[in-house]
């Protein structure tokens, strides 16, 4: 039942974003950065979101600066949902 569940919020988030259209990368960057340590905090930072931050920052075409930003600020939060989600997970004997 809980997967269920995880699973139904993290498609729900997936498809929608929190970013507004007139967000720019500068302040997207930075909420993605801040999101990302809230996940590393909790022991949950995503293998690749760091290195989405990353190639963001060093991109030269701020379009595809924009989605990586985007995408990196998407997976802290899906990061910080699964380590919500999964803080009673163990063995069920």
């Amino acid at each position: 039942m809980k997967f269920k569940i995880l699973l139904a919020s993290l498609l729900l988030a997936a498809s929608t974003t929190s970013v507004q259209a007139g967000d720019d990368l500068a302040s997207i960057l930075k909420e993605a950065a801040a999101e990302n340590d809230k996940a590393k905090a909790v022991g949950f930072e995503w293998r690749d979101t760091g290195k989405m931050l990353k190639k963001a920052k060093e991109e030269k075409d701020p379009e595809k600066a924009l989605k990586l930003a985007k995408k990196a600020l998407q997976q802290a939060k899906l990061a910080q949902q699964q380590a919500e989600a999964q803080k009673d997970a163990g063995p069920r004997f």
